[in-house]
């Protein structure tokens, strides 16, 4: 990825999301960019299709989500060719029916993420790609509030301050790449390849963001948008806050993991 596809990945996404989720869905989709996804694809956990609409070209074929205002808001941008309000563990698509499936930061938050996984594994294509990103361990370690604690002593209330993270951010699991590999293998997939990614310190832009970003929320609700003036002029600041983690996506401390996975 060079600098200037990187300005364009981040400005499609700064101009429609708030700037501490702009800058993660970015580095995200410089790693689609750099993958040859054989179609049709599953866009699993589409929610309102933001992502899907910015980040391939063209869309995947079909999304599904089990939240009916999400899907409502995907139908009307026109993404997909299909969408469909439908539990990730009840799908109702053949066997075999998809060559790829796409998750992008969505298998975090479902409990019952074993059933996902096999109802996945049914409609992919033997030798079909499965690729998925999700918070892992370090993730809840590395928040600024966990950290701070710690180091003043307060180890319970730095590890409650983690749960209650997850908690607000609706993470059901932030587990380690072993953990993930293993329910793969369970689920009849065969981990190719897989990085951490979005370092510390990008994370506790994304906590601030989280803690502090009720105006964005007002915002949305009130309009149905996150961001009112989409012009580059009103967006330089978060701009050059976020820009600098495209060029330093992968990291050794990555709070973040995105995987490479086939059917077997």
């Amino acid at each position: 990825m060079n600098a200037t596809q990187g300005d364009q990945i981040l400005w499609r996404h700064i101009r429609d999301l708030p700037y501490f989720r702009a800058m993660l869905r970015a580095v995200e989709d410089s790693y689609y960019q750099e993958i040859v996804i054989p179609r049709p694809i599953l866009d699993l956990g589409c929610g309102d299709g933001q992502f899907a609409s910015v980040a391939f070209n063209p869309p995947p074929e079909i999304g599904v989500d089990p939240w009916a205002e999400p899907v409502r808001e995907a139908q009307s941008r026109g993404v997909y060719r299909m969408v469909l309000q439908s539990d990730g563990a009840k799908m109702p698509f053949p066997d075999h029916w998809f060559a790829s499936v796409t998750s992008t930061s969505v298998l975090e938050h479902i409990p019952h993420i074993d059933a996902v996984l096999s109802e996945t594994s049914r409609v992919l294509q033997t030798g079909g790609m499965f690729l998925f990103c999700v918070p892992n361990q370090r993730f809840p370690e590395y928040l600024r509030g966990t950290q701070t604690l710690r180091r003043m002593g307060l180890k319970g209330a730095a590890a409650a301050y983690g749960r209650f993270f997850n908690r607000i951010a609706r993470h059901a699991h932030t587990d380690e790449p072993a953990v993930w590999e293993k329910r793969l293998d369970n689920a009849g997939f065969v981990l190719e390849r897989c990085w951490d990614y979005f370092p510390p310190e990008a994370l506790h832009i994304l906590e601030a963001g989280h803690l502090f970003g009720l105006p964005a929320l007002f915002w949305r609700r009130l309009t149905g948008k996150w961001i009112l003036v989409q012009q580059k002029w009103n967006l330089w600041i978060p701009y050059q806050m976020a820009r600098p983690f495209l060029d330093r996506r992968e990291s050794d401390e990555g709070v973040c993991t995105f995987f490479v996975a086939r059917k077997n």
